[in-house]
């Protein structure tokens, strides 16, 4: 699985579709095939490692696929990945995460029932991060094929704060609250993304590049949390720094400056003279955008959840305070009492160098913990 998912990363990230690796493994456990799915209207990642074990005339008769998400079971450019398997003679399926598509889903019953082995297996958290802004529109619009020109945005809000949630000093000085390896792992993310949005105020004041510049993947520390341990990184593949740039999205009605770094030379530059979130995301989906990270500042951070549109947290944790007088991370919520507070789902943690990394999503709506 750990492969497959290496294989995924390799996918665009910003597609209609979603990123899918698949190795085909022989009963001695030796490599048959792998695959992985290349972009709408390519082959899904199952036919493309069937057709590798073909080409290298390798039987498949009796073989395990191990894939990335479950096989689809509908025919849309293409065609369904269960007959696919079933026409190959696969004879058990492990797939990682499941699929929440009313049309796409139910490939792992329908195997079942014509007698493959299918078995859930490791590996859903690392997938579900690959594939998060399609996932996210594939789990909202039920009974639909999932359209990013219609569909809402992936959106995940990164902060980088001190223990006591400030994202700078009374000075103003915030490089670096967090260390280098939790810089590294942000631009891992960036690399995988299709656009970073920050405000025109950050931009003014710390005149960012918001480029992807991923280096050797951030390691988590001896003493991370059993669940971050060995984990693939899903902005693996052959060479990240070489994928296409994030788009670069200013919010505010303010002026870029001419020469400030975030223009660049590549075209990946958008100025959305609006302070309206929902603006900005439908503005987004409209070029395609299915996953994007908002950056800052704290005003933009606050607009977007008081209108209910981040699905995911990444907070970075450096242990050091700034007290009461540094700049917190967020402006007024408009939240009077503890229950009128949103919840939010921990995911995933991971200690990188001192920091910490939490990676939350939002929770169905219950009781709040302990009431």
């Amino acid at each position: 699985m750990d492969r497959a998912l290496v294989l995924a990363a390799r996918g665009p990230a910003d597609d209609a579709n979603p990123r899918v690796g698949c190795v085909l493994l022989a009963v001695d456990g030796t490599t048959l095939g792998e695959g992985w799915h290349r972009g709408a209207g390519t082959p899904h990642a199952e036919v493309a490692a069937i057709a590798d074990a073909r080409a290298q005339e390798n039987v498949t008769h009796g073989a395990t696929a191990v894939v990335t998400l479950e096989p689809c079971a509908h025919t849309g450019r293409t065609g369904p990945c269960t007959k696919a398997l079933r026409d190959a003679g696969i004879a058990r399926v492990v797939y990682a995460l499941a699929d929440p598509g009313a049309s796409s889903g139910g490939g792992a019953r329908e195997l079942a029932t014509v007698g493959v082995d299918v078995v859930r297996g490791p590996g859903e958290q690392q997938s579900r991060e690959l594939v998060a802004g399609w996932y996210a529109r594939a789990a909202r619009a039920p009974g639909r094929t999932p359209n990013p020109e219609h569909a809402p945005v992936h959106l995940v809000l990164k902060t980088a704060t001190s223990l006591d949630g400030k994202v700078a000093a009374a000075d103003g000085t915030s490089q670096w609250i967090t260390g280098e390896a939790s810089r590294a792992h942000a631009h891992t993310v960036r690399a995988r993304t299709g656009a970073i949005i920050v405000g025109t105020g950050t931009v003014l004041a710390d005149d960012p590049s918001l480029t992807a510049r991923p280096g050797p993947a951030a390691q988590p520390d001896s003493a991370a949390q059993p669940d971050s341990a060995a984990q693939p990184d899903p902005a693996a593949g052959p060479d990240p720094a070489a994928r296409t740039q994030p788009l670069r999205v200013v919010v505010g009605r303010r002026d870029v400056p001419e020469d400030a770094r975030v223009r660049g030379s590549d075209g990946r530059f958008l100025h959305l003279r609006t302070h309206e979130p929902r603006e900005v995301l439908a503005a987004l989906a409209a070029r395609g955008v299915g996953h994007a990270v908002l950056e800052g500042g704290p005003g933009l951070a606050t607009a977007f959840l008081r209108a209910g549109l981040v699905d995911e947290i990444h907070a970075y944790l450096a242990p050091l305070h700034l007290g009461e007088s540094g700049r917190s991370a967020l402006a007024d919520l408009d939240i009077a009492t503890l229950a009128a507070a949103p919840r939010w789902r921990t995911e995933h943690v991971q200690r990188l160098g001192d920091d910490v990394l939490l990676i939350a999503r939002r929770a169905a709506p219950g009781p709040a913990p302990g009431s």
